[in-house]
């Protein structure tokens, strides 16, 4: 029978080390699908997060690719979708940020709204998806709480409305104040925050003399807020107008349990979805659902593939046959998987909202749709204006068939963009990224995971424009400009400089060139 428990699907997003992939792990802890939070921070004995698993990440201590977490909480089903922070990873930040119904926008206590969150805020703007702020960090030594929600307004120009106000000073986090009942949720310190931080709500008649004069200063914080407006209002919430405020220690797991609830209480559920052709689907309507990442590499033990999808609409089943929006042709779901981390199982069924898995789905790709019924086809999602460019080639030619597999995958994953033409051949293609860190996660994974070593000669082009076969001919011999063709079809025209690619494009208005979405630094 279908679970008719009501969905949250969100992401984490923030600037690299705010505290991410520590807050994932401290809502799945809270939830109590985990027993131990898994980041241990401390030289030489830190261990990896449930989110982060690739070799990589563990060695690094960032998140280099996004995980999917689905657990439930207080009979809701929850989906989390943990995003690499940094900014060279900004395309599978964006493509996660397609499949979510609202984010949690993760803010350094210490650093105030950084490049990156303003990037990715933008992207949530843009789509529509509504925003709740955590103050992160709160148990350091930082900025004012009135400062940080000034910054938040002044930047982003979304109206912050705490929920929560600290009691006690950045680094010294005592608290929290519930703003909505006037209560003193009180918080108990535990060893390296790697469980359950106990926790106490009291009426103000109970706070004792110990807390006194932090819980004044909150009270009178509280007030100056209430008379200043900044008091929640939902259908600004959900209009992109304002922005629930939290403040909390991921790492001490302190206000996480607020978070959960709040996430439960404000965050919208699935919606109603328009597709290409202006049709609308309804959650109740057919199924369908969007793949928004392709991942393989998961299981050393198995040469596994994984594309995720979210589910859109209608109700799933495993052992449907779906139609493959972008070929027509049928496509079986034996092998439907739900999704924590790295940890897969099998799901027979799954509702709007839910993010599963479609194992070693060869022909699926990411933003690609399958259905069932009435036909529908989702947006694509675009792909970002590369700016760093390597030839690739075998390190060992006696493995030359492992090599061109990798470089497929690692194509359909999204984890660069591949680019060839009939004069450099599949021997020697083109990988262009948003960030140089996309080309060392290429390196690690062809080496480890396809057991081909890759050659890399740095090219000198620095600008990307979208042209098309008539701008490839008209193009070609041309200086400090070379056309390939990505593995969509696209022609992208490779410039040496941008004013290489202004003057072509002033001297040759002729010529489709054509700005790609910005991403990355």
């Amino acid at each position: 029978m279908a679970d008719t428990r009501p969905r949250r699907t969100f992401a984490v997003i923030s600037h690299p080390d705010a505290g991410k992939s520590t807050l994932t792990e401290a809502l799945a802890l809270h939830a109590r699908v985990i027993t131990e939070a898994g980041a241990v921070h401390g030289k030489g004995d830190r261990r990896a997060t449930v989110s982060d698993w690739m070799a990589m990440e563990k060695a690094r201590g960032i998140s280099i690719t996004s995980a999917a977490l689905q657990f439930t909480y207080r009979d809701h089903v929850v989906n989390l979708v943990d995003t690499p922070g940094h900014s060279d990873f900004s395309e599978d930040t964006y493509r996660v940020l397609s499949a979510v119904d609202s984010a949690v926008m993760l803010v350094d206590a210490g650093k105030g709204l950084e490049p990156q969150t303003l990037k990715l805020f933008q992207v949530c703007a843009l789509r529509g998806i509504p925003v709740i702020t955590v103050i992160n960090k709160w148990d350091r030594p930082g900025l004012s709480p009135l400062g940080l929600l000034d910054e938040i307004e002044r930047q982003i120009k979304l109206r912050p409305t705490p929920l929560t106000w600290p009691v006690g000073e950045a680094g010294d986090f005592r608290g929290v104040l519930d703003r909505r009942t006037g209560e003193f949720i009180k918080y108990t310190r535990t060893a390296g925050g790697a469980t359950i931080a106990p926790e106490r709500r009291m009426p103000a008649a109970e706070v004792d003399a110990a807390d006194a004069e932090v819980w004044a200063e909150a009270v009178e914080g509280h007030e100056l807020l209430t008379l200043d407006d900044a008091d929640h209002d939902q259908k600004r919430f959900l209009a992109g107008e304002s922005t629930p405020v939290m403040f909390a220690s991921a790492l001490q797991n302190f206000g996480v349990a607020q978070l959960l609830d709040l996430l439960l209480e404000l965050a919208p559920g699935p919606s109603a979805t328009a597709g290409v052709d202006g049709s609308v689907r309804d959650v109740d309507d057919d199924f369908s659902a969007f793949i928004f990442k392709v991942q393989s590499g998961m299981n050393n033990a198995h040469r596994d593939r994984l594309a995720y999808a979210r589910v859109v609409s209608g109700q799933f089943e495993r052992g449907m046959v779906l139609t493959h929006a972008a070929t027509g042709r049928p496509f079986a779901t034996k092998y439907a998987q739900s999704v924590f981390g790295r940890d897969t199982a099998s799901v027979d069924h799954a509702s709007p909202g839910d993010i599963i898995g479609f194992v070693n789905a060869q022909a699926l790709r990411v933003g690609d749709t399958v259905y069932d019924g009435a036909p529908i086809e989702y947006p694509p999602v675009p792909s970002f204006a590369p700016e760093h460019f390597r030839s690739a080639t075998a390190g060992d030619i006696g493995r030359y068939k492992q090599f061109r597999r990798g470089i497929e995958q690692l194509d359909q994953e999204g984890v660069v963009q591949v680019l060839r033409s009939d004069l450099r051949g599949d021997q020697s293609p083109v990988l262009a990224a948003v960030g140089p860190l996309q080309f060392e996660v290429v390196e690690e994974r062809m080496k480890n995971e396809f057991n081909s070593p890759i050659k890399f000669s740095r090219l000198d082009y620095q600008v990307a424009r979208r042209t098309d076969a008539d701008g490839a001919t008209a193009l070609k011999g041309k200086r400090g400009v070379e056309v390939l063709q990505r593995t969509d079809g696209t022609h992208l025209a490779l410039f040496v400089d941008q004013w290489r690619a202004n003057v072509t494009a002033r001297d040759n208005p002729e010529i489709l060139l054509e700005a790609l979405p910005a991403g990355g630094s």
